[in-house]
C-alpha cells in the first residue's frame, strides 16, 4: 500500500479536476474546489469507502465550519491512520485554514492511496447512507455544487429584451459619469493643492535653516584646522562634538572633562610663541634711582621741624622698619 508516497510520485501532478470528480463521483457529492474538503469530514468518508466500517462516521461532522470542529474531524482520521498502521503526517494546521495548495496535495495522497487499496474498487458502498449517521451528512447531500448554482443565476440574465439591456446600458455609463464627476471633489480640490504648497513652503524653510548651520559648523571647522590653535585643548574638545559619529551623551562629557582638565592644569598659552622674559634694570640705573631717593630723603629730612624729625623717627622704630635714622 502506498502509505509513504515521495513528492515526485506520480499522485502529485494529478490535476484539480480530476480530484474533484473523484470525490464527488466517489461519495456521491457536489464540490467544486479541493479546499471545500478542509474541514476533513470527506476525507475520514474516502477511508471509510476503502475500508468498510473502521470509520466512526457518528463521529464525523460534515457541518463543520470553525476550526476546533475540523481538528475533531481530524482526530477521527489519525486514529484510523493509526488502526490501519499509516504513517503519512496530517498537516492539520495547513489544512484547516483551507489553503488550495496544501489540500490539493493531501488530497492527491488520498486518492494514490485510496486507488492502491483493491486497485480502488468499491463493493456495494453507498456513500449516502454512511453518511446519514454523521452531523450535518444529510445537509451535505443536498448542497448543490457552486457551478450549478452559477450557471443557475446566469440563465435568467441572458432572457432579458433589448430594452431592458438598453437600460441597463444607459444606468451604468451614468453611473460611471457620476462618478467620474465626483472624483475631483472627493480629492479634495482647492483645500488640497493649498496644503501641498503649505508643505512645500515648509521644506523649503527647513532645507535652508539646515543649510545655514551646516555652514556654521562647516566654519568651526575650519578655523579649528587652523596650525596657531588646533593643539589647545579645548579645540580638540570642539572637534570631539564635531566628529561625533552618534548622538551620545558620553561625547559631550568627554569633551567636558577634557575642559576641566585644562582648568586644573593651568591655562594654556594662547600662541605657541614663547613669551619674553622681563628686562631687568641695569646696575648703573638702579644706583641712580638710589642715589636720588637718598637726596630726596635728604632733603625731606632737612626741610622738616625738629618736632615733625622726632615723631618720625619714633615711627619708624614702632614699625620695625630697618631704615636708620640720621
Amino acid at each position: 500500500m502506498a502509505t509513504n508516497i515521495g513528492m515526485m510520485d506520480s499522485a502529485y501532478f494529478v490535476g484539480r479536476s480530476e480530484i474533484l470528480s473523484w470525490i464527488n463521483s466517489t461519495l456521491q457529492l457536489n464540490l467544486s474546489k479541493v479546499e471545500e474538503a478542509c474541514s476533513g469530514a470527506v476525507h475520514c468518508q474516502l477511508m471509510d469507502s476503502v475500508h468498510p466500517g473502521i470509520v466512526p462516521m457518528h463521529k464525523v461532522n460534515f457541518d463543520a465550519k470553525n476550526e476546533y470542529e475540523m481538528i475533531q474531524n481530524y482526530k477521527v482520521l489519525q486514529d484510523v491512520f493509526n488502526k490501519l498502521k499509516i504513517t503519512k503526517h496530517i498537516e492539520v494546521s495547513k489544512l484547516v485554514k483551507g489553503r488550495p495548495l496544501d489540500n490539493l496535495e493531501f488530497m492527491q495522497w488520498m486518492k494514490r492511496y485510496c486507488d492502491s487499496v483493491n486497485g480502488g474498487l468499491l463493493n456495494s458502498y453507498n456513500p449516502l447512507e454512511r453518511r446519514e449517521a454523521s452531523k450535518g451528512g444529510k445537509e451535505a447531500s443536498k448542497k448543490p455544487s457552486q457551478p450549478s448554482t452559477k450557471s443557475s443565476t446566469a440563465a435568467p440574465k441572458a432572457q432579458p429584451s433589448h430594452n431592458a439591456r438598453k437600460n441597463d446600458a444607459s444606468s451604468a455609463s451614468t453611473t460611471n459619469l457620476s462618478v467620474k464627476v465626483s472624483r475631483p471633489g472627493s480629492s479634495g480640490g482647492p483645500a488640497y493643492d493649498e496644503k501641498i504648497t503649505e508643505l512645500k513652503l515648509s521644506i523649503d524653510s527647513l532645507e535652508k535653516e539646515r543649510d545655514f548651520y551646516f555652514a556654521k559648523l562647516r566654519d568651526i571647522e575650519i578655523l579649528c584646522q587652523c596650525p596657531e590653535i588646533e593643539h589647545l585643548t579645548v579645540v580638540g574638545a570642539i572637534k570631539r562634538i564635531l566628529y561625533a559619529t552618534d548622538d551620545n551623551a558620553s561625547v559631550v562629557a568627554e569633551a567636558q572633562a577634557m575642559v576641566s582638565s585644562l582648568h586644573q592644569e593651568g591655562a594654556e598659552p594662547l600662541s605657541p610663541i614663547s613669551e619674553l622674559p622681563e628686562e631687568k634694570p641695569k646696575p648703573e640705573t638702579q644706583k641712580r634711582k638710589i642715589i636720588m631717593n637718598h637726596e630726596v630723603d635728604v632733603a625731606a629730612i632737612t626741610t622738616l621741624s625738629p618736632r615733625q624729625r622726632i615723631s618720625d623717627a619714633s615711627d619708624v622704630h614702632c614699625s620695625g622698619s630697618p631704615l636708620m635714622t640720621y
